[in-house]
């Protein structure tokens, strides 16, 4: 009976030390600061791009953003600043972000965006919009690698 006494307690160390290791696995979600340029145009259907830039534990990625938006009339240029939370590495920026919201902006109005992609990256932006853009619906972007 000693012997399997101590089968338990292995054991139990063992499934303690794995969740441990996933708790810290877990935890190891950082932020970094993202920057990015965006252009729109649409009558209806909107459509855009820019690029931008991650820094994230002294890392820099560069990348393209396209998108579409659904009831967007104008022409404006936006220079977003912001933060990505829930990064495990600087891939993890790359995906499709959406986001529902209704929004009008006049020459110089400010922008603000909260966005999430499939890997859990949540990017909230600030930004000054330079045109005029007027939106009501569901936009979105997609970040791929430059």
């Amino acid at each position: 009976m000693p012997r399997f006494t101590s089968i338990k307690k292995i054991s139990l160390a063992v499934v303690v030390s794995a969740a441990m290791l996933m708790s810290i696995s877990e935890s190891y979600a950082g932020t970094g600061t993202v920057r990015l340029r965006v252009f729109k145009a649409g009558f209806i259907i909107g459509g855009g791009g820019g690029k931008g830039v991650l820094n994230y534990q002294g890392h820099i990625a560069y990348f393209r953003v396209g998108g579409i938006g659904v009831g967007t009339i104008g022409v404006a240029e936006t220079r977003y600043a912001g933060v990505a939370y829930n990064l495990r590495s600087p891939a993890d920026i790359y995906g499709t972000y959406s986001a529902a919201g209704a929004g009008i902006a006049v020459v110089g109005g400010a922008k603000v965006a909260r966005l999430q992609n499939a890997n859990g990256v949540v990017l909230e932006l600030r930004g000054v919009q330079a045109g005029f853009e007027a939106s009501l619906g569901l936009g979105g972007m997609t970040v791929t690698p430059l």
